[in-house]
């Protein structure tokens, strides 16, 4: 992998981690449209990405971090302002993806990463946001989410692991469905994950430190996490602009779209 390859997918990561078109699916299939050897750094090139994206994220929410870790006593003693229910909801909504990925992970990310995987789940992905544009829900914030419907997002995201289903695409759909608006309901998505990108940087990383880096990985992965890092912010910000008075429509065309068009390419 060159100094370019690895800026490239970097971008790709930055731009696709958040947006609801599926950053797993649009690296594997960067690598087998280009001929990239997926096995030369693995999953350890991907994680540098995330490792990016969580950057940027933290940089992002950080006001919004910080007053979520002030409200962190409220939480345990019950409160029930805002924050303290915000912390909740992003606790009860981390299980299932710690749950999943501990006992699951592996074998899903074994098995499942295939184009032919990512083009099912872009499909489906696809549907479920036209059904959420169109549900008449009462507007809600995120604030009021149960635990019962906490944990339902928590599902969701944990679902991502299979490649083409996007974590934030399936929290901000499942969100909407519950009635949140939709730029909250992104801005909630983003925060549930980053308990859970940090779990899975730790976890790679401590297995990659165990088997050691690759000759010459270490500036690949600087490459990767300043691109997706910046890429990231960007995206971020731009995108919860965005969806205050834009449906999710452009992205489920173009996730039907690229399915259709990894079920030509296998044929």
């Amino acid at each position: 992998m060159s100094g370019f390859e690895a800026a490239l997918l970097g971008v790709i990561q930055g731009l696709t981690e958040f947006l609801p078109i599926s950053s797993s699916a649009h690296l594997i299939l960067a690598r087998a449209a280009l001929g990239w050897d997926a096995a030369e750094l693995g999953l350890a090139f991907d994680v540098a990405c995330h490792v990016g994206t969580l950057v940027a994220v933290l940089a992002f929410f950080r006001r919004d971090i910080l007053a979520m870790v002030a409200a962190v006593p409220a939480a345990l003693r019950g409160g029930q302002d805002d924050s303290a229910r915000l912390v909740r909801s992003v606790v009860i909504g981390t299980v299932p993806i710690v749950i999943v990925g501990l006992f699951f992970g592996d074998d899903i990310t074994s098995t499942l990463r295939t184009p032919g995987v990512a083009a099912v789940a872009l499909a489906l992905g696809a549907a479920l946001m036209v059904v959420a544009e169109r549900a008449r829900s009462r507007p809600r914030e995120e604030t009021s989410l149960t635990g019962p419907e906490a944990f339902g997002l928590g599902l969701a995201q944990a679902a991502a692991l299979v490649p083409g289903v996007s974590r934030s695409g399936a929290v901000l759909t499942v969100a909407m469905l519950f009635g949140v608006r939709r730029e909250r309901a992104a801005w909630f998505s983003f925060l549930l994950g980053i308990p859970a990108i940090v779990a899975a940087a730790g976890r790679q990383s401590v297995e990659l430190l165990s088997d050691g880096i690759p000759d010459g990985a270490s500036g690949l992965f600087a490459v990767g996490i300043v691109s997706s890092a910046v890429v990231g912010y960007v995206t971020v910000k731009f995108f919860i602009q965005y969806l205050v008075g834009h449906s999710l429509d452009v992205f489920a065309t173009y996730r039907l779209l690229l399915a259709g068009c990894i079920v030509f390419g296998l044929a």
